[in-house]
């Protein structure tokens, strides 16, 4: 039906919802039963004017029924209203007498029939023009005002395939009701039961303020049932129509591991950050990369993209680019080998940065027991050349990532972090810049995450291999690291280890039965199998040595830990012979160094 018509139609049904209405209430009112007096006659014609006039003047036709709420019974009550009050000025005017009874009549009636004729209409098309055939039968978890949006627009919407039977809702006043014509049928604890209750296809968590402990509990009920579980992206996304009801997505491991936003002193960062030269090394990585997507929202006057990787460095650049075309900022792309001291110290000097984020590591764990040589030269040799540049070019702040696999460490890659933290120490206190490290742990969806593999082996069918069940790891998005790794930057005095605040560890198996769940197959189907602590591996990772940990915190989401010794004539001489040494022989060292005084102490014990 063209725009057109659906007026001519509804000014027609109007039409006759007014005679009828008019000619009832003269029967119901009149004693003499005459329905075609001269009031009568006067009423409808002024009534039908007015209503029509009204009608057109607030948008009455261009009300679309199928989504109607509250707004368009308001609207028709006030079209209805003041056609009344203008026919009973006109029953003044000509007759010299209002007919109070046959106005009252009246008005109930006329809004009662235009009310009803687009109820019924919306009925009839809900009841039998909209085909529910091959529809998922959907349960709904959050029957508020995100909710019930959904669902208005799953039993309106057309080409959605998923069709809204229940709410869930731990709110006890709305347990037994129907919301838009659709039972809550119990709390999150009835998850299971509902589903196999009403044959559920589909689960669908609206509930937008949801934190990230009750989203984990929604959901360990939801994967108790064979139901595929979906989330409704940000309301704001979906009022905005940037997405539809056909857009759900489906719940991510960030979403059941991720932390609570955290906040940001954004007067610290922009200071540090707003109209300054920045340097990021390992710009192309993926830590690297987020921290140039968090600093760009800071305005700084340059960026200097340093990596390794031409294609990486080329699309962050690009990326970068295109979603700041409309500031100032000033990227600069540079293919740079941090292990090339005098390319390092020709960067720096001609840029010269107020601050440099150094991300650029070799992080693998296996890998670099294999290659301890090559770990030695990027993680700690690399490290120097780019702090002794920026200590030369007189660079305000040199913020390292570190990882908590630096503590105690009994990997080749956790011990040259360790070692590359006492490198950036030690400088501190011979420098007028201010050298600092920032420590934390894993982070969902970087590259040397366990979930790509996770995903790939569980796309293949599985097993999915898990070193030990008792292995636990601390997790962070790669946002939430970057922004605290920025955070620290801006609060830093000199020669501290910022310690990220990673909330609870999580077992690895856990998570590798999260993630089988989340894709919709069952763990008995895909199969987790354990293959055994890899070389270099621990069981658990610690955030602080024992003689680093003070209570002290700078920011809600950031420790600081003490500085304790530095070996710095033992990586000197290491440094000096490592490349006469076989690759046991440097693992040996750089382990003997980290953890010295923990040997110390354990003789100490046994003596």
């Amino acid at each position: 039906m063209t725009y057109r018509q659906r007026i001519i139609f509804l000014i027609c049904i109007d039409s006759w919802n007014v005679i009828i209405a008019i000619l009832l209430s003269a029967l119901l009112v009149s004693e003499s039963y005459n329905v075609f007096s001269l009031t009568t006659l006067i009423s409808m014609a002024v009534l039908l004017i007015s209503h029509h006039f009204l009608s057109f003047k607030y948008k009455l036709y261009k009300k679309a029924w199928e989504y109607a709420s509250i707004g368009e019974l308001l609207s028709t009550l006030k079209v209805v209203t003041i056609s009344i009050f203008i026919t009973s000025l006109a029953q003044s005017i000509v007759e010299n007498k209002i007919y109070f009874r046959f106005l009252m009549t009246s008005w109930l009636l006329t809004l009662f029939f235009i009310c009803g004729s687009r109820l019924c209409w919306r009925i009839f098309r809900d009841s039998f023009l909209s085909k529910e055939i091959n529809k998922k039968r959907t349960l709904i978890v959050g029957a508020g005002s995100a909710g019930m949006m959904v669902a208005r627009q799953l039993k309106s919407n057309k080409t959605t395939d998923l069709l809204p039977v229940g709410f869930i809702d731990d709110d006890d006043k709305k347990q037994r009701l129907d919301i838009l014509g659709i039972p809550v049928v119990g709390g999150v604890a009835k998850i299971k039961e509902a589903v196999t209750k009403y044959n559920i296809d589909n689960i669908v968590i609206a509930i937008p303020s949801l934190k990230k402990k009750e989203l984990n509990m929604i959901f360990l009920e939801c994967a108790k049932t064979s139901a595929k579980t979906k989330i409704l992206p940000m309301l704001e996304d979906l009022v905005s129509g940037k997405v539809s009801v056909n857009q759900f997505r489906d719940v991510r491991v960030e979403d059941l591991l991720g932390r609570e936003p955290n906040q940001l002193d954004i007067n610290s960062i922009s200071k540090s950050i707003q109209n300054k030269v920045v340097l990021v090394t390992g710009a192309g990585g993926s830590i690297g990369s987020e921290i140039c997507r968090q600093i760009s929202k800071f305005h700084p006057k340059q960026l200097i993209l340093l990596g390794h990787g031409e294609n990486s460095i080329y699309l962050i650049e690009m990326e970068l680019k295109e979603i700041f075309k409309h500031t100032n900022i000033t990227f600069i792309p540079i293919i740079a080998d941090i292990q090339d001291e005098q390319k390092m110290m020709s960067v720096i000097t001609t840029y010269q940065p107020d601050v440099i984020y150094h991300a650029a590591a070799h992080k693998h764990v296996p890998l670099m027991e294999n290659n301890p040589e090559e770990a030695v030269k990027n993680n700690l040799i690399g490290t120097m050349n780019v702090a002794k540049a920026a200590s030369w070019n007189g660079v305000k702040t040199f913020v390292m990532v570190s990882t908590d696999k630096a503590v105690n460490p009994t990997s080749v890659m956790g011990a040259t972090k360790r070692l590359a933290e006492m490198v950036i120490q030690h400088m501190d206190k011979e420098s007028s810049t201010k050298f600092v490290a920032v420590r934390f742990g894993n982070v969902l969806g970087s590259r040397g995450s366990v979930i790509p593999l996770f995903k790939n082996q569980i796309k293949k069918g599985g097993p999915v291999t898990v070193t030990h069940p008792d292995m636990v790891r601390y997790f962070m998005t790669i946002p939430e690291a970057s922004r605290l790794v920025i955070q620290a930057g801006s609060i830093a005095n000199g020669g501290e280890i910022f310690v990220l605040d990673m909330g609870s560890p999580v077992k690895i198996v856990d998570l590798a039965k999260n993630l089988i769940t989340l894709s919709g197959n069952s763990i008995e189907e895909i199969g987790i199998e354990f293959t055994g602590i890899r070389p270099g591996e621990k069981l658990f990772e610690e955030l602080l040595n024992i003689d680093e940990v003070q209570e002290q915190r700078v920011h809600p989401n950031i420790y600081i830990g003490k500085t304790s010794e530095l070996y710095m004539k033992e990586i000197d001489e290491l440094l000096s012979i490592f490349s006469n040494l076989t690759k046991e022989e440097i693992k040996q060292r750089l382990l003997f160094i980290t953890n010295r005084k923990k040997m110390d102490s354990e003789m100490t014990v046994i003596t």
